[in-house]
This record gives structure tokens, C-alpha cells and sequence, in this order.
């Protein structure tokens, strides 16, 4: 049996390492009960590489306002732009129109069609927030946590290395990502998987971001890792952070991405690890690449 890596995502500031690397196996096993299959996982055969301790600094309350989010942050333009652009491709996905964000404004007068017209931004989110499913302060809270993982090289750093040591030279590994994990999996595996030597026969993405316009012109030039086999992304079409599938027109790379967007994913925000995991279609998706690749 391969390797299986889960590298996970935001939010897992002051958690126990073990419990949640547990939480991640038990959703996995009951996504593949559902199936009417079942696989014994050694225990040292699963690396959880975390580093949910590093981004506490990033974290807020989930009841703090978006605004909120932004304005503690204290982030440089170079970031609000970054946001701005992410909040643009979130609100068009979700069919919110300029009238929608005009009405959404505190002062109308002030909103120009622009991401770099800050009023706009905020109204943007503030429009987002009125679409039942949508949070605001998940999507300020994702892309804040991106930019900062990329260009930060003190946060990239602390998180990579715990990430690396994940890896073996020459052994096969499934690597299983959630949300800003999918995007620290993919950096990494595209910067430095070659040379490092590991050999990632399977990456499964699941409520992954790359397809946010900002944050794949972030990544830019994109391609595919030189170490990875197959790529297979599953999303919740519900779910604001995985906004887009990752395909040719939102992250185009040869050969593409498989994409599979039926999972129903019955957490609260529709983007919860538990959810993906839980879904049988992923849950044997994994199983199968973890026991010889084969789809069964």
C-alpha cells in the first residue's frame, strides 16, 4: 500500500495534531462504508503534516464581520488588491450584479466599478453576504491566508518545512489536500517535487481554491508538477472557496485535471473536510490510488 499524506487547511489553530489526523481517517472510512467497501489504513502508513499553529495569527472569530477581517489584518495594497480581485471572480460566480453591490453600499455615491475602488470591495462583500450559502468572511479569510502563505516567506517557510518532512525520496505517496492545504501541496510539488525526488502517483484536491482567478495568476506561471501522476479535484458547487473547477479555463495545465462537482458536502459552509472525505465517490477515489491506482 502507498503512502497517504493529508495535508489540511485553515482554522485548525489549537487542535491536537492526533485527533485531527484521526477525524480526516474516521471521515475517509465512513465515506467508504457509504460505498459498501472498506480499507485497513496503517497507522504509520498516514502522514498529517500540521501546521494549523502557524496561521493562529491569521485566524479570527467566525463571527467577526469581513470588513473586520481585512481592517485587523492591517494588510499592504498589494493584498487588498489581491482580495479585491478574488471578491470580483466570487461575486460574478454567484451572480451578484452591480445593482446587487450598489445596494449593498453604505454610500452609493462613492462605488465605482472597480477592485481598486475599496467602497466597491466592501459593498462586494457585503452583497456576498446576503446570498443564503455565502460567507464573506470565508472568502476574506481563504484569500488572506493564500497571499499571505505565498508571499510571506516566514509563514511559507514554518509551514513547508513540516510539510516536507511528509515526503520520501523514491516513495510513492497519496497526497490528499483540503483548501489552503491544495494550494501548499501544489506550490510545493511544482517548486521542488522533482528535484527531491517524490513520487506522487495520486493528488486528490478537495475544496481546493487554484481555480480563483487571483490566486492562480498569484501561482502564475502555473503547470503541472513534474512528480504528480494523476489529479483528481472534487467540489461542492455550494461551496464559495472552491469557486471554479480546475479545468482549461480556470487552471489550465496539461494533461488536465479530473474534476467531479456532485459532492453534496452537509457541513455548514459546505466546504468542512468531513463532508469531502465522507462522500463515497472521493472516499473510493482514494482508496483505489492507495491500493495500486486502478478504479474499481
Amino acid at each position: 500500500m502507498r503512502k497517504l499524506i493529508l495535508i489540511h487547511g485553515r482554522s485548525q489553530q489549537m487542535k491536537d495534531a492526533e485527533k485531527l489526523k484521526q477525524e480526516w481517517v474516521d471521515a475517509l472510512h465512513a465515506g467508504l462504508r457509504t460505498a459498501d467497501i472498506d480499507l485497513e489504513i496503517p497507522d504509520e502508513q498516514i502522514r498529517f503534516p500540521y501546521y494549523g499553529q502557524t496561521l493562529f495569527e491569521l485566524a479570527e472569530d467566525s463571527t467577526v464581520k469581513a470588513t473586520e477581517v481585512i481592517v485587523k489584518g492591517s494588510p499592504s495594497s498589494a493584498e487588498l488588491d489581491f482580495i479585491g480581485a478574488a471578491v470580483k471572480d466570487v461575486a460574478a460566480g454567484a451572480g451578484i450584479s452591480e445593482d446587487d453591490i450598489v445596494a449593498a453600499a453604505e454610500d452609493p455615491t462613492q462605488i465605482r466599478k472597480d477592485i481598486q475602488n475599496w467602497p466597491w470591495v466592501l459593498a462586494a462583500l457585503s452583497a456576498i453576504d446576503r446570498v443564503p450559502g455565502l460567507s464573506a468572511v470565508s472568502i476574506a479569510l481563504a484569500t488572506r491566508d493564500v497571499y499571505r502563505y505565498v508571499r510571506n516567506p516566514g509563514i511559507q517557510t514554518v509551514i513547508e518545512d513540516g510539510v516536507r518532512e511528509a515526503f520520501t525520496a523514491g516513495e510513492e505517496s497519496v497526497v490528499v489536500a483540503h483548501s489552503l492545504g491544495s494550494v501548499v501541496a501544489y506550490n510545493m510539488m511544482k517548486r521542488e517535487g522533482k528535484r527531491r525526488q517524490w513520487t506522487v502517483p495520486a493528488l486528490v484536491t478537495v475544496g481546493s481554491p487554484l481555480g480563483v482567478n487571483a490566486i492562480c495568476r498569484l501561482l502564475n506561471p502555473i503547470g503541472r508538477p513534474d512528480c504528480l501522476g494523476d489529479w483528481y479535484n472534487a467540489y461542492d458547487k455550494h461551496d464559495v472557496v472552491a469557486l471554479h473547477p480546475l479545468d482549461g479555463t480556470y487552471f489550465p495545465v496539461t494533461p488536465g485535471i479530473e474534476n467531479y462537482d456532485r459532492v453534496k458536502n452537509p457541513t455548514s459552509n459546505k466546504h468542512g473536510i468531513s463532508g469531502y472525505l465522507g462522500d463515497p465517490v472521493v472516499a473510493v477515489r482514494i482508496r483505489d490510488a492507495l491500493l495500486d491506482g486502478s478504479h474499481r
